[in-house]
C-alpha cells in the first residue's frame, strides 16, 4: 500500500491535449471597470431603514424633540417627524452601510430611549456613543443594528 502511495505522490501530471480551450483572462484593457471598481460604489451594499417611536399609552406629555443619532449618521441628530393620526414619529434614512453593525441612540427630549426594534444593547466604544448611552443594570449601553444587505 506505502509503494502505491508513493507512486501517486511521484507521478507527473498529464499533458494537456490540443482539443482543450484557453479563455484569456479580462485585462484592465479588455474590461470597463474592474470588478472591484463596480463593488466599491454597488447600491446593494447600501440599504434604507424606517425608523419609528409610537407614543407609549402610559406617557401623559407628547414629547417636543424625537431624534436618532448612530454610526450611520456620524452621530448627528436626525429629528423623526410626527404623524398624528398614529400618534408616532418615523424618518427613513437612506445610504445605510450594510454587511457590519452599527450602534445608534433614540432620543426622546434630549434622553436616551431604548428601542423596542434594536437588535440588542452593547457597551458604548468612544466618546460619541458615551454621550449617548443609555444607563441600565449591567452599565451604560447603547442600541444595536445588524446591517444585512442582498
Amino acid at each position: 500500500m506505502l509503494k502505491t502511495i508513493g507512486s501517486l505522490i511521484r507521478r507527473k501530471p498529464a499533458k494537456p491535449t490540443s482539443s482543450a480551450v484557453t479563455v484569456p483572462l479580462p485585462t484592465a484593457s479588455t474590461t470597463s471597470t474592474s470588478p472591484m471598481r463596480r463593488r466599491q460604489g454597488d447600491p446593494r451594499d447600501t440599504y434604507a431603514r424606517i425608523f419609528r417611536w409610537k407614543l407609549p399609552t402610559d406617557t401623559a406629555s407628547r414629547p417636543t424633540r424625537v431624534e436618532i443619532v448612530g454610526s450611520f449618521t456620524r452621530w448627528q441628530s436626525v429629528s423623526l417627524s410626527h404623524d398624528p393620526v398614529q400618534n408616532a414619529w418615523s424618518v427613513t434614512i437612506s445610504d445605510i452601510p450594510g454587511k457590519r453593525t452599527h450602534h445608534y441612540m433614540l432620543l426622546i427630549d434630549g434622553e436616551p430611549y431604548h428601542d423596542p426594534a434594536c437588535d440588542g444593547l452593547v457597551e458604548p466604544q468612544g466618546f460619541d456613543e458615551e454621550q449617548f448611552a443609555l444607563p441600565t443594570g449591567k452599565g451604560k449601553r447603547v442600541l444595536m443594528m445588524f446591517a444585512q444587505t442582498k
